[in-house]
């Protein structure tokens, strides 16, 4: 069946606000009794919610402060508001499907606020408008109700749908809602869309490819 809808991830799929964010949390943690460089953040809480990492970080010692979460996302928007990089070849990818008449969303487990700092200077937060959805209103990933929420809004079915994400809580909620699923894994490690049923791509043309759009 043709694609009618393309869902991205936002962090590590639309723009690298992972590196930044690592620094982040690698520095809040540090100050929480945590002490974990920037390098060990991405094993250890990559792809889930903010929510989870708190209670991965208490897990393994950390004390938390009441207004942690708070503490947290400020520090992680100022350091968001400088100039967040684009990855390559997002646009080239949306003025395909753009050209191809397929639709578009956004499919993120951050909050709306992260994502229109992330998002703006780029101009992506309007090439979405309208089309942008976060785990905090609708589920998170990995569960598939924001998926299937944004598929009804379209009115698209499973078959009609393609999934980008970087992670396993986005390639297992594709699969949960039976959504054939990209799994990008530029940075070199495709092992973990390993049981999930996620296609693993480099760069965007090989998606663009697998859709008969090149």
């Amino acid at each position: 069946m043709a694609t009618k809808l393309v869902i991205f991830d936002c962090d590590g799929v639309l723009v690298d606000t992972e590196p930044l964010t690592d620094v982040v949390l690698s520095k809040k943690l540090t100050e929480y009794g945590l002490p974990l460089a920037p390098s060990e953040i991405p094993g250890l809480f990559r792809g889930g919610t903010i929510q989870a990492v708190g209670e991965e970080a208490m897990r393994r010692g950390a004390t938390l402060p009441d207004n942690w979460l708070d503490d947290l996302y400020a520090a992680v928007f100022d350091a968001l508001r400088h100039d967040v990089p684009v990855i390559d070849g997002v646009f080239d990818l949306i003025d395909v499907l753009d050209g191809a008449g397929i639709g578009r969303a956004i499919a993120s487990n951050g909050p709306v606020a992260k994502m229109k700092i992330s998002l703006t200077p780029s101009g992506l937060w309007d090439r979405f408008a309208g089309r942008i959805y976060t785990g905090h209103h609708h589920g998170p990933k990995p569960k598939p109700d924001m998926l299937l929420r944004i598929m009804a809004d379209a009115g698209v079915t499973p078959d009609e749908t393609v999934m980008i994400d970087d992670m396993p809580a986005g390639f297992n909620a594709a699969k949960a809602a039976g959504i054939r699923c990209f799994g990008y894994v530029a940075d070199g490690d495709p092992d973990r869309v390993n049981g999930t049923g996620a296609v693993p791509v480099t760069n965007f043309d090989q998606i663009a490819l697998a859709l008969d759009l090149r």
